[in-house]
């Protein structure tokens, strides 16, 4: 990346918490080393914990020693760059860590750039956005930026209400809603794909398309999350989200430009284009004992920290209906869940197959697979398009792919909290997700979150889960096209 950001603050708070040590230090190393710019930015970290500057640096040292960075200019870089400031948890007055903030900047010759990271737990987001406008920290001499984690609310009032909050101290060009799945490569290569290749933009519709998959599965169980996810289920974890912003990015039409409010006002138009989603097209279930990569697991009614007979989902399949001119009549199947088979996140678009087989006769001809593409967005990025060949010598019709591999053409990929950052920085809110999408994601889902009778059924950790989800989502096919 050649462009150059300001000189600025950025603020993290939250500091000693896991997702910074783990994510958001080794990512912002990256990010001022690789592209330049570690003159240009100062990290001040804040957290409730009684620490100096001192231990906050060594925090950050063994941080980037566990990524992997065990050179002196890591060890320079803490030194000369990191800083801590104190706030108890229940302060309501930050008009000490705006004094910080400011000696920082005289200091370092800083002309009043900011951002503020809440790599925090939600229930804390609003106290801070208030004492944040209330001492005066949403404005500077220069910009200032509000960086919010996910989950952003828990339904659609408490989303509206978090807006509401967030609009009275901060104008909606200033806040970063921050999702890591938009970070990845392959998503943003996603517009690239469809955009500059007619080849593939021209036949994205209902006459060429059969049916759209996006899968979501992680072989790990609820680990120390059960807490969590007790109260918030599957689908606030990750379709709410995750599997949403896939949707939207596979079924927007053509942005009239390259830039945030272009793009995310396509995508908010998908949202608003389905009607409804039939609960019937909904299926739930709940990992059971089983093996994963050949070692034995404990089902979910089994893991530390959860209720006794709970009955919350950790598997979910939906089939979506867009009613619009492009996708009428192509279904979108998501589906999500722990305990998979193995971790991987992968986009199928699966074309029509071709409307008469004329090799009768010939082995192995009869019936044709369809076309597919396959977009990979973990573990290995890249894309995979499939389509029928000839057999030597038989006669017969077989399928084969062309891959393409990031890793393999461009080496190292950047992290995705790596690229947002950058992004945070430089001011691109491209990848973010706009207040009004939020809302149009949650306004779509809480019909079906406010069900209270929806079952539960049971799946072996390890496979892909209930054996109800492709006959009750009207599948197009016996099994879905990424097994």
């Amino acid at each position: 990346m050649a462009e150059l950001c300001d000189r600025h603050v950025f603020v993290i708070f939250g500091a000693t918490g896991d997702l910074t040590r783990r994510k958001l230090l080794p990512s912002l190393y990256r990010v001022v080393t690789e592209n330049g710019v570690a003159d240009r930015t100062a990290i001040l970290g804040v957290s409730p914990t009684e620490m100096d500057d001192a231990a906050f640096r060594a925090l950050a040292w063994e941080a980037l020693e566990e990524a992997g960075f065990e050179d002196v200019d890591a060890h320079a870089w803490c030194d000369e760059r990191l800083f801590f400031e104190t706030i108890a948890r229940e302060a309501t007055d930050y008009a000490p860590l705006a004094d910080r903030i400011r000696a920082i900047e005289r200091d370092l010759d800083m002309p009043g750039n900011r951002a503020f990271y809440l790599a925090l737990p939600p229930v804390a987001f609003p106290g801070v956005i208030e004492n944040l406008g209330r001492a005066g920290l949403n404005e500077s001499g220069g910009w200032s930026r509000l960086v919010i984690e996910k989950p952003f609310g828990k339904d659609l009032r408490t989303a509206q209400e978090l807006n509401y909050l967030v609009h009275r101290h901060f104008d909606e060009k200033q806040v970063y809603r921050i999702d890591h799945y938009l970070g990845k490569e392959t998503v943003q290569n996603l517009l690239t794909f469809r955009f500059a290749n007619p080849l593939f933009e021209t036949s994205w519709n209902r006459d060429r398309l059969e049916a759209v998959e996006i899968t979501v599965a992680e072989d790990l169980g609820v680990g120390t999350r059960a807490g969590y996810y007790e109260s918030a289920g599957v689908l606030r974890d990750m379709v709410q989200n995750h599997l949403t912003q896939l949707m939207t990015l596979v079924a927007m039409e053509a942005p009239s430009g390259f830039n945030a409010d272009a793009i995310r006002n396509e995508k908010v138009q998908v949202l608003e284009s389905i009607s409804g989603i039939d609960p019937h097209h909904v299926i739930y279930g709940q990992y059971t004992a089983g093996e994963i990569n050949g070692e034995s697991v404990v089902g979910y009614l089994d893991e530390q920290g959860v209720a006794e007979g709970s009955k919350a989902p950790t598997f979910v399949g939906v089939r979506i209906d867009i009613d619009t001119w492009r996708w009428q009549g192509v279904p979108f199947f998501l589906r999500t869940g722990k305990r998979l088979p193995e971790r991987t996140t992968q986009i199928a678009v699966t074309y029509k197959p071709a409307p008469v087989c004329i090799f009768h006769g010939k082995a192995d001809a009869c019936p044709i697979s369809p076309n597919v593409v396959v977009l990979t967005l973990q573990p290995d990025e890249g894309f995979e398009v499939r389509f029928e060949v000839k057999s030597p010598g038989t006669g017969g019709v077989e399928s084969k792919a062309m891959y393409f591999d990031y890793e393999e053409e461009f080496q190292q990929l950047p992290d995705a909290y790596q690229t947002l950052l950058f992004d945070v920085m430089t001011g691109d809110q491209t990848l973010f997700v706009r207040g009004d999408e939020v809302e149009a994601s949650w306004r779509l889902w809480e019909p079906i979150l406010q069900l209270d009778d929806h079952p539960v059924y049971p799946y072996a950790a390890g496979t892909w889960g209930p054996a109800a989800t492709n006959e009750s989502l009207a599948l197009w096919t016996d099994e879905w096209t990424m097994r």
